[in-house]
């Protein structure tokens, strides 16, 4: 190896994934028989659906060829409808498929900002878009939220504050990932007026909209008129249809300018998968059919997690009210050790636990006692797995108090 080989400035800063960082603690688990339940990746264990193989199988392509770099005409025409059928004004020429939602999260950060520009983002959020802004070379400005209020957003007031000359745009992440929370209307309504009043651009991630619980409505930022032309909107087939790995995603936006630039920067990397456009197709079609069942099997797993927090002594959090997650804090000083010793020194009956911690989903150096928990698993799993967590936050405590 040549030691006099430097690594790019921008190649350091790229933090690892909160969520894949540990796994090779897990990976040793595994290896000495430890049986580990994941529950620190949102990778549902629900089947994808019959007819997204079905639809692949049916294909009449005889050579997989390269596709329009925007994606297939057909399923920019399924999701447009897809759209309408959620009260969106949607045409197909609207729509621009994407390598799974981390392009779109990409694109959207290289359509709105250059080099040293800033982004407003709520944390906790999604890791990747720390990640990709860091390759993009933008500064993320946190947006302060609390796991005491159920980490929805302060007054507009207080957001009008973060801005400066340099601030380009305001991430939402609606029902959130990491925390399940769900922005009211209300909430986005205030932040359309920020980002009017400081003309900036709204990049909505609405990746999780069907899982909303309680009776919660979940509100588009294109239900919105007076944030249509400002928007944009990520969105991905991946915990919709349970086809993570299809790494099929798309950018939704009515502005001309973003829909001009979406035309020639997507053509770098030529296009996004031919056979996967096809089953995700297939899967808008028959969306109906799919998703109730799905959303109504993660309200039954979120009410099994948040039964057994409410049983735990230490843990807090609020209720989650979509997607499949939620940021609980722990009573521990440093949540990734505990992890760690959750997969090399403790098990139930050769069972262990695995979490996320949640301090890589922060912006700011926040979160150190705080882990996620993605309810992934089913209700029987779930159960058992926030049994021996319980379990093992006690052993922790008693070997930190000896």
């Amino acid at each position: 190896m040549n030691k006099n080989f430097k690594l790019s400035e921008r190649a350091k800063k790229i933090p690892a994934s909160p969520i894949r960082k540990l796994l090779p603690y897990a990976d040793e688990a595994k290896k000495r028989g430890i049986k580990v339940y994941h529950l620190n990746i949102g990778q549902p264990d629900i089947p994808t659906p019959d007819v997204f193989f079905k639809a692949i199988k049916e294909t009449k392509e005889k050579v997989i060829a390269y596709g329009p770099s925007q994606g297939l005409p057909i399923l920019r025409e399924a999701i447009a409808e897809y759209l309408r059928k959620n009260s969106i004004n949607a045409e197909p020429d609207d729509v621009f498929i994407t390598i799974g939602g981390s392009e779109a999260i990409l694109f959207s950060y290289l359509l709105t900002c250059d080099k040293d520009d800033e982004v407003l983002i709520p944390e906790p959020c999604y890791a990747n878009y720390i990640s990709i802004g860091a390759m993009c070379e933008i500064k993320l400005i946190p947006i302060r939220t609390t796991v005491e209020t159920g980490f929805h957003l302060p007054p507009a007031e207080e957001i009008k504050k973060l801005v400066t000359k340099k601030t380009k745009a305001i991430v939402l992440i609606s029902p959130n990932n990491p925390t399940g929370t769900v922005y009211s209307e209300n909430e986005l309504r205030e932040i359309v007026k920020v980002a009017r009043e400081f003309n900036l651009c709204i990049i909505s991630d609405e990746v999780y909209r069907e899982f909303t619980f309680d009776n919660i409505h979940h509100t588009s930022i294109f239900h919105i008129k007076e944030a249509e032309d400002i928007s944009i909107m990520i969105d991905s087939i991946s915990k919709r249809f349970s086809a993570c790995g299809a790494r099929i995603g798309f950018i939704f936006t009515k502005n001309e300018k973003f829909k001009e630039a979406l035309w020639r920067i997507p053509q770098a990397r030529l296009c996004p998968p031919t056979l996967e456009q096809y089953g995700a197709t297939a899967c808008f079609k028959e969306f109906q059919k799919i998703v109730p069942r799905i959303k109504e099997e993660f309200e039954r797993r979120r009410n099994v997690v948040y039964e057994e927090i409410l049983k735990t002594d230490g843990l807090f959090t609020q209720k989650p009210e979509g997607a499949f997650y939620t940021v609980v804090r722990l009573p521990v000083d440093d949540a990734e050790d505990f992890v760690k010793f959750m997969l090399t020194d403790f098990n139930v009956n050769g069972k262990t636990v695995m979490l996320a911690p949640a301090n890589g989903f922060y912006v700011s150096n926040r979160g150190k006692n705080e882990a996620r928990i993605a309810y992934v698993l089913e209700e029987e799993k779930l159960r058992e797995a926030m049994q021996i967590l319980r379990e093992g936050l006690k052993e922790y405590a008693k070997r930190k108090s000896n």
